[in-house]
């Protein structure tokens, strides 16, 4: 069995008690020159739970695990992975939002 860490842990506590489907939540754990990066997988239904309303449930999430990795002098990071099929549209890597909106707005 891998071995468990206390951020981790904390992470999986924290979202299995947030979400409805807490047996398709799986964190794994890299550690590198940058720090401690966490990534979480979760049911696609519960997505709008853990990113929260304006992403606010996850920046809370993200600071806690800050806090968590300075008790244990490390730089933790968290990446919740988008799951298959997602409908989010894809970020534009060279257009700004007001240039897709005047993009839209062409008839």
């Amino acid at each position: 069995m891998a071995e468990k860490y206390g951020d981790q842990e904390f992470l999986e506590f924290t979202v299995k008690s947030l979400v409805d489907n807490p047996s398709d939540v799986k964190v794994s754990r890299a550690v590198d020159e940058m720090g401690v990066l966490l990534t979480l997988k979760l049911n696609p239904a519960d997505m709008g739970k853990i990113i929260g309303r304006s992403g606010n449930t996850a920046k809370a999430i993200r600071t806690l695990l800050r806090v968590v990795g300075m008790k244990n002098h490390a730089r933790v990071n968290l990446k919740i992975e988008e799951p298959e099929g997602s409908t989010r549209p894809p970020r534009s890597g060279g257009a700004s939002g007001m240039d897709q909106v005047m993009e839209d707005l062409k008839l």
